[in-house]
């Protein structure tokens, strides 16, 4: 009677079938397609991000300068992404110039120097908008480098 239930348990097939294979790896493939999609959505936002609040920080370094310089006339942005320095311009009094550290993949620009119409403007390889910029209020404009 052993003999048979061992003889039996060894002829029974082992492993999945390849039926049940392909529904696993349809299953992943439908999983991954749903994914990847929404994580490299995900991405470029958080990227948009990054540079939403660079701007808003280079905006902070700009009124620090001014302030330091109440007198001034513009501003001027040096350096290279994404080090720059922001320096007061014009006017008598002399403020030390304001150091910003952009996120990678941020490029900072200032469209005007003029303080009437001040704009910040940041791009942003890879987002999902790529192109902001804010004025000395604090708006931030989408689609666009200039105020």
């Amino acid at each position: 009677m052993m003999a048979r239930i061992r003889k039996a348990m060894n002829e029974k097939d082992q492993g999945f079938t390849l039926v049940e294979l392909l529904v696993v790896i349809i299953i992943i493939g439908i999983l991954a397609a749903i994914a990847i999609p929404v994580y490299l959505d995900q991405q470029k936002k958080a990227k948009d991000s990054a540079a939403k609040t660079d701007l808003g920080n280079a905006r902070i370094a700009v009124a620090s300068v001014l302030t330091e310089a109440p007198d001034a006339t513009g501003v001027t942005v040096g350096g290279t992404a994404p080090a720059y320095t922001f320096t007061a311009t014009g006017g008598s009094a002399t403020a030390a110039p304001e150091d910003f550290q952009a996120s990678p993949g941020v490029t900072i620009t200032i469209a005007s120097t003029s303080l009437d119409d001040l704009c910040i403007g940041a791009h942003v390889d890879g987002g999902k908008v790529e192109d902001f910029s804010t004025n000395m209020s604090g708006e931030i404009f989408s689609g666009s480098t200039t105020c």
